[in-house]
């Protein structure tokens, strides 16, 4: 059975580009018959507030886009997190880390390596083997021991028809950008389940509420793409399934960039759901309803010329 999920960060209403995201995702759930689920991704608590789930969720639910069952909070989940870090740790695929941001620049600089992608240095492993009297500040996944046993039995149940990997490339298929691949170790590094702050980071956070909400299939920006082979990877280091996955276009504001609520992209009209609707439904290449619409006759619409514009096939 089909299970989808929108799952915002509540540091602010949502704005035209999380409605598309929202939209896409119901859409893509519905057309399906399958359920859709509503999770709030409050784990980074100094940048979110409960005035912005709540306004989040009544903005949802004025566009006529209802979800199934309880929504989730991840700030009500730290127990499930420790839980896989823990099971990580007992076998080795997850360690303390000491150093600094300070530290990580001048391991690379020795290294010859100068790369940044997305402002984020990859992690270049200085404390694997130990803390060597540093207090440990975040605890990072293991990729490279990971990726180099990869044969293990885990893997090979958790890996086929999905995606592949070879000692050095992750291979996926995502159902619009289609064949995509990564080279975690060398990109990424051992990124990090537990921030220095003591708060849960989004790949373990996202990962274990995901499997535990048995999420079939996930549709969200396509400036979350780079995150899915981590995500991959400690899917199937927990045992769990791997989702399908459609990274949709991006909503752009008149100078090319993101929208984004850190930008001050204004939130969504909810006087006039079936306006916001429609731009959702125009960003996403979708027909224009009937004018004579209401909103639940547009999200019809919409929803049966779903299929026709998003293959659901992996």
């Amino acid at each position: 059975m089909y299970v989808g999920r929108f799952a915002p960060s509540p540091t602010g209403p949502l704005h035209a580009g999380s409605l598309v995201a929202a939209l896409a995702s119901w859409l893509d759930a519905r057309s399906c018959g399958g359920q859709w689920l509503v999770r709030i991704e409050d784990v980074d608590t100094p940048r979110c507030s409960a005035t912005a789930a709540q306004t989040i969720l009544a903005q949802l639910a004025a566009c006529g886009l209802a979800w199934d069952g309880d929504v989730l909070w991840q700030s009500a989940r730290g127990q499930r997190y420790q839980r896989a870090l823990t099971a990580l740790l007992q076998r080795g695929l997850a360690y303390p880390c000491g150093c600094t941001r300070r530290d990580i620049a001048a391991a690379l600089a020795a290294q010859g390596r100068q790369h940044e992608r997305h402002g984020e240095r990859p992690y270049p492993g200085t404390c694997r083997e130990g803390l060597n009297g540093k207090p440990a500040r975040t605890w990072r996944f293991h990729t490279k021991k990971y990726m180099e046993n990869r044969a293990s039995a885990l893997m090979q149940q958790a890996l086929p028809a999905i995606f592949l990997m070879n000692e050095h490339l992750l291979h996926w298929q995502d159902r619009r950008l289609g064949a995509q691949r990564q080279d975690v170790a060398r990109e990424v590094g051992d990124f990090i389940l537990r921030r220095a702050d003591g708060l849960w980071a989004y790949q373990l956070a996202v990962v274990v509420d995901d499997g535990e909400q048995g999420v079939t299939d996930v549709v969200r920006g396509e400036d979350l793409a780079d995150n899915t082979p981590r995500q991959m990877l400690l899917q199937a280091a927990l045992g769990l399934p791997t989702p399908r996955y459609l990274h949709l276009p991006l909503v752009r504001a008149a100078d090319g960039e993101k929208l984004s609520k850190q930008q001050g992209a204004p939130a969504i009209d909810v006087s006039r759901p079936l306006l916001a609707l429609a731009q959702a439904a125009a960003a996403l290449g979708l027909p224009a309803a009937p004018e004579t619409s209401t909103p639940p006759d547009a999200l019809a619409f919409w929803r049966a010329a779903w299929p026709h514009f998003y293959n659901r096939a992996p």
